[in-house]
């Protein structure tokens, strides 16, 4: 398409304001110097150094009407870029990149990489092969007047998956894998040759090997037997598999940890600080094995309380370039599934010398501090320890202790439980934000059968040591990061949460005063102080879960760099990830960077820390995905033996397909579809969150207390469908 150049002539406008003689090509300069920004007036009027505010406008004007000709792509309202469509001839690189988000029909949205605009749609006709969280190119389609931005893929740039888990269906001349995730839409086909054991109905773990490019599904093969359906290890290794999570330690791993000495030689006892003559507890779950924190509590002559946060020393046994680091790498988590723990570390490492036992001497790294009673420090010391626990206790005994005032070691808790109140009040004070996510767990039988399911509570047994572990976290980040001048910056790994979209806070405002509910959004403080003040007032009720979940949306997800922009939700400037070295790898490498540079060295390579802060990330999110999964098949499974009984419910959710109910006592959420509300017609008023039947004008509100019946369970897909009860 040729462009036309013309200039701008000076018109008298109803304002009595001038308009810019600014010429297409001006303007169009700047987009090609910056083919891939998107840009709105005001940054063009920077571009050209234009103050005037008539001039300004009518730069708004003029690319208002270049993006009628088709040469710009309006965004958003105001936000223009180049077409990659007319610009692709001269600069195939001004194509979007984005990742798929695939849907169950094969229709796809592609979020776009490093740009705010909204998702482009994608027609079940033009994905090209690629699958869901493929990373591909696209080509925008000519945008069309009040209609979404749409295109098509051109290139896969990288799969996000090599291998997907399902079943086989067996028929005479082929066989068809039918993948368990929703948002993998095509079956794949195995010929008899490739099945490689599997037997009709077998879940199976099926690596793709051949996709013909006029073949609407590809061609696969098994690579690994799981067994069948509705065994809950095959089910659990369904879910590790599915996330690609390895099953077992590779057996050169499990060598290296076993020939680990668990007694520790006398000279490196020596090369530490000694804390085992100092009183020292462990506090955690009643069936944790993995104990990577310890408290250590004495009071000072001058009043003052020594409080020791004692992080076991996990890079004193790791060393870079063992297989040991290379498998701790590689899973940079560990993954919490209902009936079990995939750690990141082998047992022998995880459960036995690295774990915080009672009554053994363990290697730590500890940030000591010196508190007073209102919880100010007044001295730190970060280094190397030997410790010795005396007491294990399990959050239920400590929070009895808390709440009777009785029991052992009772004035050292309720000293511990006093300062770590104090330093919560503090951080609540300077804007921290009370973000409690609602951990449904399970009580199973000796088949890991769920029995029963509730949400876990956040006590002040479980506050005590988030408070204590905040405090390591953050001093040990400033202890590195704080500087007086850019020479002495050092690389390192921070924990660091963005400032919240400001597009999307506004939106969860307007949908929050259709509820009933205020969230200021003039200052970073009003805002903390308004969150908390929402979350308060929500606790208990039907609109609670939906809200929470919104709410968390908003805001942008925390991750590991090295680049410092401080932790928004938790207040701090400084925060990284110290504290649980045995689960986390990133704690790994921030001890090994402690050490370092507590010894003097050099700072060290930003580039390859970075790569292994983005590394970890992405595990980060691949394990809770997991995590939800084990999480979403244990609810199903549980209501397997209730199809056809009444319970109360909250309505969590509205939309054009029904109503989401969440149970009351079990919190499985699931549907009730439009075609099982055969009482009436029923029309989605999506700004007040409510269904309207036609006739009857019986109305559905978010939060609403309602009976339902469960309908259908699909163990499988781990969803669950409900019916009204009249």
């Amino acid at each position: 398409m040729r462009i036309k150049t013309k200039i701008m002539k000076k018109k008298k406008t109803t304002n009595n304001q001038d308009s810019s003689p600014f010429m297409e090509k001006e303007i169009l300069a700047i987009f090609n110097q910056n083919p891939n920004r998107s840009l709105n007036y005001k940054q063009i009027a920077a571009f050209l150094k234009v103050t005037e505010r008539s001039e300004r406008i009518a730069i708004g004007k003029q690319l208002s009407a270049i993006s009628q000709q088709g040469v710009l792509l309006e965004l958003n309202k105001g936000k223009y870029r180049l077409n990659p469509i007319l610009n692709d001839v001269e600069k195939n690189k001004s194509c979007l990149v984005g990742r798929v988000d695939m849907k169950q029909t094969g229709k796809a949205y592609v979020i776009i990489t490093g740009e705010k605009m909204e998702d482009v749609f994608i027609n079940s006709n033009n994905t090209n092969q690629a699958l869901n969280g493929d990373t591909v190119k696209l080509r925008l389609f000519p945008m069309r007047k009040n209609k979404k931005m749409e295109g098509e893929i051109i290139e896969i740039i990288e799969r996000a998956k090599k291998q997907f888990v399902g079943t086989i269906l067996m028929e005479q001349r082929m066989s068809y894998f039918m993948p368990d995730n929703t948002t993998m839409p095509i079956d794949i086909m195995i010929e008899t040759k490739d099945l490689n054991g599997a037997k009709n109905g077998d879940k199976v773990v099926v690596a793709i090997t051949d996709w013909p490019q006029r073949s609407k599904n590809p061609f696969g093969e098994v690579i690994h037997l799981l067994g069948r359906p509705g065994n809950n290890d095959v089910e659990m290794n369904s879910i590790l598999a599915e996330f690609e999570f390895p099953l077992s330690f590779p057996k050169d791993v499990e060598a290296e940890a076993d020939r680990i000495p668990e007694i520790i030689p006398e000279k490196e006892i020596l090369k530490r600080k000694d804390f085992r003559k100092t009183l020292t507890i462990t506090i955690d779950p009643f069936d944790a094995k993995d104990f990577d924190d310890a408290l250590s509590i004495k009071k000072m002559n001058n009043g003052n309380w020594e409080i020791g946060v004692h992080i076991a020393d996990v890079s004193h046994y790791v060393k870079p370039g063992s297989k040991l680091e290379e498998e701790a790498y590689r899973r940079a988590t560990s993954i919490y599934l209902v009936d079990r723990t995939i750690p990141m570390l082998p047992e022998k490492l995880s459960n036995q010398v690295c774990s915080l036992r009672p009554d053994e001497d363990k290697l730590c790294f500890s940030a000591v501090f010196e508190l007073d009673d209102n919880a100010k420090i007044q001295n730190e010391w970060i280094g190397r320890t030997v410790i010795r626990s005396d007491r294990r206790f399990n959050y239920d005994e400590v929070q009895v202790i808390i709440e009777n005032k009785t029991g052992e070691l009772c004035d050292e808790i309720l000293t511990l439980d006093r300062l770590a109140k104090k330093l919560r009040a503090e951080r609540f004070i300077k804007g921290a934000i009370n973000f409690e996510s609602r951990e449904v767990r399970f009580r199973l039988d000796e088949n890991s059968k769920p029995i029963s399911v509730y949400v876990k509570e956040m006590k002040d047994s479980n506050r005590l040591i988030e408070d204590f572990m905040l405090l390591a976290n953050r001093r040990v980040a400033e202890f590195i990061g704080k500087t007086k001048n850019k020479e002495q910056e050092r690389t390192f790994v921070y924990r660091v949460h963005d400032e919240p979209n400001t597009e999307k806070l506004n939106t969860f405002s307007v949908f929050l005063k259709k509820l009933g509910y205020q969230l200021r959004i003039g200052s970073r403080k009003g805002l903390a102080d308004s969150y908390n003040t929402l979350f308060e007032d929500i606790k208990g009720k039907g609109e609670q879960q939906m809200i929470e979940t919104i709410a968390i949306r908003t805001m942008s997800k925390a991750v590991y760099t090295t680049e410092n922009i401080g932790h928004y939700g938790l207040g701090f400037k400084y925060y990284t990830h110290f504290t649980s070295p045995i689960r986390r790898y990133p704690d790994v490498m921030v001890h090994r960077l402690l050490e370092m540079y507590l010894n003097n060295a050099p700072s060290q390579d930003k580039a390859t820390i970075e790569e292994k802060c983005k590394h970890s990330s992405q595990m980060e999110i691949k394990a809770a995905e997991a995590e939800r999964a084990s999480v979403k098949y244990k609810q199903a499974e549980f209501l397997l033996d209730k199809v056809g009984q009444d319970f109360w419910g909250l309505i969590s959710g509205v939309s054009k397909w029904g109503l989401f109910v969440m149970l009351e006592e079990s919190h499985c959420e699931g549907l009730i579809a439009n075609h099982r509300m055969t009482d009436d017609f029923y029309s989605l008023d999506s700004e007040n969150y409510q269904l309207i039947g036609t006739k009857y004008k019986r109305v559905f509100r978010l939060g609403d207390r309602i009976m339902v019946r469960v309908a259908k369970v699909d163990l499988a897909k781990k969803m669950l469908d409900y019916e009204l009860v009249d």
